[in-house]
C-alpha cells in the first residue's frame, strides 16, 4: 500500500511484556493488540490507568521497545523504516518535560533541527501564534505557566509538520479556557489533514471531538468503532417525569421498575428499550397516579459506554 493511502496507525499483534523485576513480576501490558486509525480522523484511545494506553504510545514513539507484532506509521514500519516512521509522526507527552533555560522560540528551532527541517522551512513563530505563545517568544520556559508549558509541548510537536499527531492527556490540569483554544486548534488541525490521536480522562471531550473510538482494557482493545455506533451499543434510556408535586416516595405501583428520586422531585425510570416500550412505560405510571406535568428522555453516553465495556461488560 502507498504511504499517501495507507492508515495512519496500523499495528497487529503488538505484544508488550516488562520483564520481571525484584519489586514486580512480568506484566503484559499489550496482548497482541489490532488496530487501524484512519488517515484524517479524531481518533479516541480511551482506557482507565493502567491500560496499555501510553505503552502502545511510547512504541509508536520510540520510547518503549516492543515484545511482538508490528507497527506502522503512515505505511512506514517502525522497524525496519524508522527515520520514515518517526517523521511522520509528533507525540504530545502527559509530562511537561523541557529545558527550562531555553526560550519558546528556541525550543522550537532546536526542535526542528533534531527533525533536520531546514531553516528556510521551519514556522517556528507561525507555530507560538496559533498556539497563543508570540507573546512569549523570548521569555525563559521557567517563566511560563503550566498552560503555556503544555501549550508549548504541543508546538514542539508540530515543527516537522507530522500527518499524525498523538495527544496524550493534554488538557491534564488546565483550565476551562485553555482547553477550549487548545481544541479549536486541535480541530483546525484536523480540517487542514492531519490526523489526531487523543487519549483523555475527560470523556466528554472525546464524544465531542472524536469521530472514531477505541477501548483499551488490561492490554486488550474491548471495542473499537465509530462513536455513534458505540453511543448504541447501550439500549438503556432514562425517562426523566416530572410530577404536578415534587414527590419524596417512590410510588408501590412503579417499585419493580429502576427508578430513583431527583434532588428536584423528579423520577427517573431506567429501562432497557429492547425489553419496553416508553407506551407501556407511560401506562405504568399513569395506573400509579401520578399526574405529569413534562417528560423528557435521557441517551446514554460514552462515559456509561467505557464503564459497561471495561467493567460490567454487560453489553
Amino acid at each position: 500500500m502507498h504511504q499517501d493511502t495507507a492508515p495512519a496507525i496500523t499495528l497487529k499483534g503488538l505484544t508488550k511484556t516488562y520483564k520481571k523485576s525484584k519489586k514486580s513480576p512480568a506484566q503484559n501490558a499489550l496482548k497482541g493488540i489490532d488496530l487501524i486509525v484512519p488517515r484524517g480522523s479524531i481518533f479516541g484511545l480511551l482506557g482507565p490507568n493502567g491500560a496499555g494506553k501510553s505503552t502502545m504510545i511510547n512504541i509508536l514513539a520510540g520510547l518503549v521497545t516492543k515484545s511482538g507484532g508490528t507497527a506502522k506509521i503512515c505505511g512506514y514500519d517502525i522497524d525496519t523504516q524508522t527515520r520514515q516512521a518517526r517523521a511522520s509522526i509528533g507525540v504530545v507527552p502527559q509530562e511537561i518535560s523541557m529545558d527550562v533555560y531555553f526560550t519558546p522560540w528556541q525550543a522550537l528551532e532546536n526542535q526542528a533541527g533534531y527533525y533536520g527541517v531546514p531553516k528556510s522551512e521551519r514556522r517556528s513563530d507561525e507555530i507560538l501564534a496559533a498556539l497563543g505563545l508570540a507573546d512569549k517568544r523570548d521569555a525563559y520556559v521557567r517563566q511560563l505557566s503550566g498552560g503555556m508549558k503544555r501549550r508549548l509541548l504541543i508546538a514542539k510537536a508540530l515543527v516537522h509538520t507530522p500527518p499524525v499527531l498523538i495527544l496524550d492527556e493534554p488538557t491534564a490540569g488546565v483550565d476551562i479556557e485553555l482547553r477550549r483554544q487548545l481544541w479549536k486548534y486541535v480541530e483546525e488541525l484536523n480540517a487542514g489533514g492531519t490526523t489526531i490521536i487523543l487519549t483523555t480522562h475527560y470523556l466528554e471531550e472525546a464524544e465531542s471531538l472524536c469521530d472514531q473510538i477505541a477501548i483499551i482494557h488490561n492490554g486488550e482493545i474491548t471495542a473499537n468503532e465509530n462513536k455513534d455506533t458505540m453511543l448504541k451499543r447501550l439500549d438503556q434510556k432514562t425517562l426523566v417525569v416530572t410530577p404536578e408535586t415534587p414527590i419524596k416516595k417512590i410510588p408501590k405501583a412503579l417499585s419493580a421498575l429502576d427508578c430513583t428520586i431527583r434532588r428536584d422531585g423528579t423520577l427517573a425510570i431506567a429501562y432497557r428499550t429492547g425489553s419496553m416500550s416508553i407506551i407501556d412505560l407511560l401506562d405504568q405510571i399513569k395506573a400509579s397516579g401520578l399526574v405529569i406535568t413534562d417528560l423528557r428522555t435521557e441517551e446514554p453516553d460514552l462515559e456509561d459506554v467505557f464503564m459497561a465495556l471495561t467493567y460490567n461488560r454487560d453489553i
